[in-house]
Formats: C-alpha cells, structure tokens, sequence
C-alpha cells in the first residue's frame, strides 16, 4: 500500500517530526556495488533453497555483515511505497592449498597452477527476504579484480535496492553464497510502528485515540468486521482537531463476493460433536449456512440426504445445534450446505460407534388413520417394501420385516410423521456365503467319487495328458541365445552354420544374423535386452561364443567398465549385451542360464576369462555330447539319441569350420591371433 509523506513522519517518532527518506524513481529493482568491484543483479526471483555447506575449493568470496536502510520507492511523485535497502558486506576467506609436488619436492609448482592466483574473484551471494506474507529471494553476481584480493580482508559491500515492507511488521534477511561455504548470515529488523495512534476496546466499544498535531493534515481509512446481525451504531468524538465537516465515509466488503475468500473461510471451518445428539460449527466467521443429516453406505456411494422425512436446518457459528436422534450410528453424517452448495459433510458418530456398517436404512412414514409404509434407502431411491424389484433390499425385504417386526432392528428417529430404523445385513451375506462354500464342498467330493470308481480310466486318462505335455514341450523345444563377436565376416559364416545345425535339433534359437531388420530398428541394446528377457522368462539358455575378439572385448569391460571404440559393426549384439551379460555374473545369476562355447582351433577355454568359466564352457566340435546336453531342459532325461545328434551337428558344421581354417602354412589374417589363441591357431596344427 502507497505511503504518503506525513504518514511516515507520524510513524518514525511519537513527535510528529519530518524524517527525510531517499526516494527511489522506478518500479524495478537494482543493484550497485563499492567502487573496485562489478555486480549484476539476476533478471528474477530465485528458489530459497540455501543447500549444505561444502569445502572451499580456494579462496572465495563471503558475506560477513549486514546493514540495511529505509528508503522510499516512488512511481508518482506521491505515490511512495516504503521499502528496505541491503547492504552485503564481502570478504575474502580461504587460502590457496599447496600442490603436492611442491611438499614433496620442495620445488616450484607447476606454473599452471599460479594462474588461478592472479584471477579475480567471482561469487553468487542470495539475499532471502522474509516478512509476512511475503518471502523473496534474490541472486547478485560479484566479481572482485585481483589487485583486492586479500586473505581475510574486505573487500567492499553490494547494495541491493529493494524490498518492499509494511510498517510495523518484522523483516528477516538472510544472506549466504551459492554454493553455500560458510554458515549463513541472519539480520531481523523490527519496521516503525504507529506509535501515535492507540486503540483499546470495552466490551461492544472500541476507543480509538489519535495523537497528531492540530495542523496536520492526514487520511485514515478503518476495516470494520461486520458480523451477521443487525449494524451497530458507531459513535464518534473529536478530541484532537476543531469540529469541522467529517470526510466522505465509504461502506466496502471485498470479500462478500469472493469465491475464493469463501473457499478459504470453508477449508478453515470444522464440525465437532459434543453429546450424541448436540454439536456444533466451528469456522473463524459467520456466513449463512443450513445442515442436515444423511446417510453413507459402504461402498462409496454418495451420501443421502434424509430430506424428508427431516428437514434442513440454519447454523449458526459456534453455536451448539441438535438434532432429534434417538441413537447414534457410524453411517449417520452431518451436511453443510452454503448458497445451495455442499461446503462440508463428516460423519460425527464414525469415531465414537466405529467404521460403517454394512446396514440398511428403513424409513417409516405414517399416514392418517394409522396408515403407515416402509421403504429400504438405497443409491437408486428408496425401494418400498415388500416389493419385486431386482435390488437388494427388495431381494430381502421379507427378511427385513420380520427383522424390524422382531426387535432386531435399531431405532434412530422418531416423530409423528414417521420413524427411521437401522437393521443389519451381514448376516444375510454370510448366509449366502455359506451356501455358496457348501456347493462347492458338494462338487468337490461329487468329483472325488467319479474319480474313485472310475479309478483306472483316471490313471490313464492322467498319463495321456503327461506324454502330450511332454510331446508338446519336447516339439517346441527350448529356447536358445546365440551370442557372438563378429571378429570378420568368415567367422559369421561360422556361427550361421552353427545355429542352422542347432536348428535341427529340439531347439529355438535365436541369433541376431537373422534378425538383422528388427537389429536395426530398435538399436542392439534394445534387441539384446528383449531376446535375453524372452529367453529366460521361457526358461532357455544364453550361450556366449567365445572368440579372440570376445575376449579382448570381455576384458576391456572387466578392466575400464565400459567398452572403447573399436572396429565392430553396428550390429554386434555381443558389444551391446555385455552391460546386461555382466551383471548376471557378477551377481550369481548365470548358472543354469547361461552355458559358454569355443572352436577348438580357435581358441582354448582357458583364455576365457574367469569370471565367464563359472559356466561350462565346452570346446566343439570336440565336445559336442556335452554341449547339446548342457542346451537340453534342466529336467529332461539324458537322451540315448544324443550321441547321434552330437554327430549330425558334426557333420553340418565340417564343411564351414574347413572354409575358415585355411590349409597347413597358409596364414588366416584375423584368425587365431589374439589372447589366448590355440597352439595350432593359424598354423594348422
């Protein structure tokens, strides 16, 4: 709110005295700095989140004292909002740490190192301004030339102009530097009040004395909190300044129409129950409102109004109201309705009597002539009772009745008009319950008895069903990973002719040389990770085709963590799977997974890597036998047709493993050249 001239000299003493203010032209903010330095202010608000303290990397800048000043921030010559200047006051703490060549050496550091030096100093410091309801923070950029730069010396102070505050109200400042070196620094400023004005209050009347001098020419504007009811007289006495013709007084209620200072009012107010019939509204200020009872079902079914056989009725705040119950009951609920609108509903008895209830609401009318009718309240309306309708309560009504004709049912309300009554239902529900667990007893031992006289046509028909499920996975087969480093374009050819003779046998396999589509639409990382998934949710097996080039890639990863640029193409899916293969390893997840295999002139399994043997590694076509019997199923029975589809894989594979060993003294580039290589590798031996 704009400050004028006088009320200022009125504020700043109890004699009225003129202070002068500097006025500061403009609505933005600034910022200037002691002569030596450069500051800049950021163009907005920042986050106040001062972070922990860390260590000091050197030197660096930090606030040691803050002063702050009253000024005027004017946007007309009369129009001036009081606001409050900061001053930061800057030093240099730290010191520059000694290399460790120079302790160890006694020699001269690296002439690197005196360069930072010489540099100037630059530090972030925040300024966090707090006074209710306000809260800022702000961002000034310092920057210090080196010839200022000594430990532990000022080194001058920034200004920032500035933040708005009220009269009377108490300001918080905090400064620190992002990021945060020292502990911060805290000021709390308490602003001039109105020392010459008091008021004081007793009972329905208020006094308010005004000491000013008879010349002095002012405006005063009163909030006057007006309450329901009829308006009270306001009197007033001139005690100060000659009678003269009273200012225009205006009657303003902001709020009366403010659907958002209604929303605030509402979330503040609460319901409480005092006695089991009485309770009462509590809300910081009165506003029209009426109330009634309802009832809420399990279920999440909206509340029901009970409007009739009840009626709406007025609340006033803070006064206790009541309502014609005879008894309590968890699902009864009290709704507050404000310009025909639901502000508030709670269910007052629910801590006393418990959670809800599983119970239906009958409502009794009665009629002249001793004429009366029920009706159960459910969602869709209240059902008449005895009735055929296909609800609940319809379906029970006769259970009802006679409930309610026994004595089992509560009695909530009663009045001439009519009644309302709470009757459980849970034991209807365990009844239906009851009958549905007793059918099913019934069919389980009607089964039994069917299998045990016909106890013989069971046991086959048992054993048909596990040889087709034994055929059916057998045909299937297990699934198989095929991975690989493509070291050349030979070797590929190798471990195509390879997964084609694995194809014959009982087994899926999957391999990225026929998939080189799917490879490279969704990059091999992504390939990789969904063929792994599948494989092992599936129960298969990953088998990892040890080459040179395997090796050295498996040993760069085991070294440096990561896998350097090398010669492979864009669709090795060995390179991309080893940031999921190692974790397996590493953690123990590999055996019965995953199985390891090498040519026997290319590579001994000793060169393999030791972290990859806790696996089998089988050498082939030597080992072969065991190779197909590690890919079988966990628990399938060693077949006596192994031996002969060792050999059938032999002779698919012979020809590509003769294409790629070149003959005695003719040198394969490439091949067997790299860790661990075979004796015979490259020589033919």
């Amino acid at each position: 709110m704009p400050v004028p001239w006088f009320l200022l000299s009125l504020a700043l003493g109890r004699s009225p005295v003129v202070l002068s203010l500097e006025r500061l032209v403009g609505p933005q903010d600034a910022t200037h700095c002691s002569p030596g330095l450069s500051c800049r202010l950021w163009d907005s608000d920042i986050l106040c989140l001062p972070g922990d303290i860390v260590p000091a990397p050197g030197p660096v800048l930090a606030p040691t004292h803050l002063q702050t000043e009253l000024v005027l921030r004017c946007q007309k010559e009369t129009d001036c909002d009081l606001c409050l200047r900061v001053a930061v006051h800057l030093a240099v703490h730290g010191h520059w740490e000694e290399p460790e060549d120079e302790e160890k050496f006694g020699g001269a550091a690296d002439s690197g190192v005196e360069e930072p030096r010489n540099a100037s100093l630059q530090a972030q410091v925040v300024l966090s301004f707090q006074a209710y309801p306000t809260a800022r923070c702000v961002l000034l950029e310092v920057q210090v030339p080196a010839a200022l730069v000594q430990f532990g010396q000022s080194v001058g102070s920034v200004v920032y102009d500035c933040f708005e505050a009220a009269l009377g109200s108490e300001v918080r400042i905090w400064s620190y530097t992002q990021p945060r070196y020292e502990k911060e620094l805290n000021h709390t400023q308490q602003l001039p009040a109105l020392p010459w004005l008091n008021v004081s209050a007793d009972g329905d009347n208020v006094h308010l004395v005004l000491n000013v001098s008879e010349e002095q020419h002012f405006g005063l504007s009163l909030y006057w909190n007006q309450v329901q009811g009829p308006p009270k007289p306001r009197w007033h006495k001139n005690l100060v300044w000659p009678l003269e013709p009273d200012s225009v007084r205006t009657n303003i209620c902001p709020f009366r129409e403010d659907p958002r200072a209604h929303q605030n009012l509402w979330q503040a107010a609460r319901l409480q129950l005092l006695t089991l019939q009485s309770w009462l509204l509590d809300a910081p200020c009165s506003l029209p409102a009426e109330a009634a009872l309802c009832w809420r079902a399990p279920g999440g079914d909206p509340c029901q109004p009970l409007v009739p056989p009840l009626s709406w009725e007025n609340v006033t705040v803070d006064k206790v109201l009541e309502f014609p119950l005879l008894k309590g009951h968890p699902n009864l609920c009290v709704q507050v309705n404000s310009s025909e609108k639901l502000q508030l509903q709670e269910c007052l008895w629910a801590d006393s009597l418990g959670p809800l209830k599983d119970d239906v609401l009958l409502l009794e009318t009665r009629g002249p002539q001793d004429n009366r009718s029920l009706c159960a309240l459910e969602p869709s309306g209240c059902t008449s009772l005895p009735s055929k309708a296909s609800t609940r309560a319809a379906r029970l009504g006769e259970y009802l009745l006679q409930d309610l004709q026994s004595g089992q049912c509560l009695q909530l309300w009663d009045d001439d008009l009519g009644a309302l009554w709470a009757c459980p239902m849970d034991k209807y529900i365990h009844k239906r319950w009851a009958l549905v667990w007793l059918a099913c007893l019934l069919f389980a031992a009607a089964l039994s008895l069917i299998l045990l006289l016909k106890k013989d046509h069971a046991k086959g028909w048992l054993r048909l069903l596990k040889q087709d499920v034994r055929s059916g996975a057998a045909a299937r087969g297990r699934a198989a990973l095929l991975l690989y480093s493509a070291d050349d374009s030979g070797f590929e050819r190798l471990v195509g002719a390879l997964a084609s003779a694995l194809c014959q046998l009982p087994l899926r396999v999957a391999v990225d040389l026929w998939s080189r589509r799917e490879l490279s639409a969704q990059g091999p990382v992504a390939w990789f990770h969904a063929q792994r998934r599948q494989t092992l949710q599936e129960g298969g097996v990953v088998v990892l085709l040890f080459s040179p080039g395997a090796v050295a890639l498996c040993s760069e990863w085991l070294q440096d963590g990561v896998s350097g640029p090398g010669a492979h193409g864009p669709h090795d899916a060995f390179r991309a799977s080893l940031s999921c293969v190692l974790p397996d390893f590493l953690q123990g997840r590999a055996p019965g997974s995953y199985v390891g295999a090498c040519f026997d002139r290319l590579l001994h399994p000793d060169a393999v890597p030791a972290l990859f043997r806790t696996v089998p590694v089988f050498t082939l076509p030597s080992q072969l036998p065991d190779f197909l019997g590690a890919l079988q199923q966990p628990r399938a029975p060693r077949s006596g047709r192994l031996q002969e589809r060792a050999e059938q894989v032999s002779r698919a594979l012979q020809p590509a493993l003769d294409s790629y060993f070149h003959p005695p003294g003719t040198p394969a580039p490439g091949r067997g050249v790299g860790p661990g290589a075979g004796p015979g590798a490259g020589d033919g031996t």
